[in-house]
């Protein structure tokens, strides 16, 4: 029965014949596996933990090596796993803290090149230093690096990465590793990627576009030396351009060495300067359930945005021929053309039957007049009203502890006092760095003290990782920050540590037991319909005779 209900879950996603579990060689040395589990209710459906180890221990031998993300909690115990388990935990859905990376590609580094997995040295560099990866920028000399021998990698080692699918974060670490410790270049190692762990057709390995803008910062910091400066960064003020009506906008930063994501300021109405009001006519709600439907559904893939970076690298070839591709395209024209027809309709219905009650309408502008109550209430009474062109100052800083920088925006459509139900129908985030964003990788190691990000709204990420957001909340947005100057230190310079030295892990794992989101998954929600598995070789390693 569980074997049937683990099938049912997985959908048409291919097994190991030999093991029957969900994994894949990405190489020959790196093997990517959804999260294991030994407690009910979860081992029904999710990899059973011993069957992973028996499969491991009968091809690997004592070779092996877990390095685990999931902040949820791993649903096992260390010493159920003979303690050869690294960990390095965050949220589901989101990039990793960069101060992470360094670390995460060392140990893994160190492992496959002969080392100890507690303590990641090589045997032939235990006696070099002991010295701490972590320097203050204020005393590390601009080229200093890391001393120690290198060696070879030892070819019976491998590393296990897993996450909760073992496909968003479990990529971007398996990417990485390839980008930054094997010269692969970005575009290969997705490539790779997909190919591997994705089935043809299901979509894209790295799919998040803030996953994906890591790998990119991954492959300029591997080009630039490994230096990385971690400092604290103040969000002076946000600009953005198609703000709809009743949009809220966060700012948040990682706490908890990254296993928590902490909303650190919520903009409130006081804090929004309407700079050209008149925020674009829109379809509405039918807009936002075709949307949420996702076209690309239909065909059963889950792709990264267009617009989102290496979108090219990761999503997998299209090999459909031009017809296939233009009747496509007609079909969704088409289908969104009625939806936005149906909806605008709707909505215009609405709006006629306000202004024949209102006894205060007036026709001295009745194209402004049309596009005001188009948009609900006017913008004097939105408590969150948007604009063509709207500025988030905020009050008092907003100041991030590190230099991972979040922004989500929810919008929720009540607005209108002809519907008496307030709901979601947007919600989008963007993570960025400000040391890469700065151009530190470009300037030896010395990011600019301020800046500006930009992103438009269709490269933003989705609902749970997703591609789908909603109905559009705004057009493009444009964050303007700056560094810290506490007049004390100018951050944390984070080098990777070399072969023989001690790599740290975060200093406490998550709970193992979990916090009872475990279902909260979004791969778990699409069917998990998109994996495969494959060989050291890259052979589909399928059953039934599918290919």
């Amino acid at each position: 029965m569980a074997s049937l209900l683990r099938q049912i879950v997985a959908g048409p996603r291919a097994r190991h014949p030999e093991a029957g579990l969900d994994l894949c060689y990405v190489t020959d040395f790196i093997i990517a596996t959804s999260g294991p589990s030994q407690t009910y209710p979860q081992l029904a459906y999710r990899n059973p933990l011993d069957q992973l180890v028996a499969f491991l221990d009968s091809k690997h031998g004592r070779d092996w090596a877990i390095w685990e993300f999931r902040a949820e909690g791993t649903g096992y115990p260390d010493e159920a796993v003979y303690g050869r388990v690294r960990h390095y935990p965050w949220p589901d859905h989101h990039p990793p803290p960069f101060r992470l990376v360094p670390m995460i590609m060392a140990s893994m580094r160190n492992w496959l090149h002969g080392g100890d997995v507690l303590d990641s040295q090589t045997p032939s560099s235990l006696q070099n230093s002991m010295a701490s990866p972590v320097k203050s920028a204020a005393s590390a000399s601009a080229g200093a690096t890391t001393s120690g021998g290198t060696t070879t990698r030892n070819g019976n080692r491998v590393v296990v990465v897993h996450c909760k699918a073992g496909k968003g974060r479990s990529g971007t670490m398996a990417t990485s590793y390839l980008i930054s410790e094997e010269g692969w270049t970005a575009e290969e190692a997705l490539e790779r990627f997909t190919s591997r762990r994705m089935r043809p057709k299901f979509g894209a390995g790295v799919s998040i576009p803030s996953q994906l803008r890591w790998v990119s910062y991954v492959d300029r910091w591997t080009r630039h030396g490994k230096k990385y400066l971690d400092r604290p960064i103040e969000i002076v003020e946000i600009h953005v351009w198609g703000l709809r009506n009743g949009v809220k906008v966060d700012v948040g930063g990682f706490v908890e060495d990254g296993k928590t994501i902490l909303a650190l300021h919520t903009f409130s109405r006081t804090e929004r300067l309407v700079v050209e009001a008149g925020a674009p006519r829109e379809a509405g709600i039918g807009e936002m359930l075709w949307d949420l439907a996702g076209h690309s559904a239909a065909v059963g893939a889950s792709k990264a945005p267009e617009e989102a970076e290496l979108a090219g690298a990761t999503n997998p070839k299209d090999h459909r021929t031009p017809v296939e591709k233009r009747r496509r395209h007609a079909l969704i024209r088409k289908g969104t053309g009625l939806v936005q027809k149906v909806s605008a309709n709707m909505g215009d219905g609405i709006e006629k039957a306000k202004s024949k009650t209102s006894s205060n309408a007036t026709t001295e502008d009745s194209t402004t007049t049309q596009d005001t109550t188009t948009q609900g209430l006017k913008a004097s009474e939105e408590p969150e009203p948007g604009g063509l062109a709207v500025i988030f100052k905020p009050s008092q800083p907003i100041r991030v502890p590190t230099s991972d920088v979040n922004v989500s925006v929810e919008r929720r459509n009540g607005a209108r006092k002809g519907l008496s139900l307030a709901m979601v129908s947007a919600v989008a985030h963007v993570w960025f760095n400000t040391f890469f964003e700065g151009q530190g990788p470009e300037q030896g190691g010395r990011p600019s003290d301020g800046g500006i990000f930009s992103i438009d709204w269709e490269a933003m990420d989705g609902i749970k990782g997703s591609s789908r957001k909603g109905s559009r909340a705004l057009d493009r947005m444009s964050v303007v920050w700056r560094a810290v100057d506490n007049g004390e230190s100018k951050g944390e310079e984070i080098l990777e540590p070399a072969e023989g030295e001690p790599v740290p892990q975060v200093a406490a794992a998550a709970d193992w037991k979990g916090r009872g989101d475990d279902d909260d998954d979004d791969d778990d929600a699409e069917g998990m319909e998109w994996a495969r598995s494959s060989g050291p070789g890259g052979e589909d390693l399928v059953g039934n005779g599918q290919k």
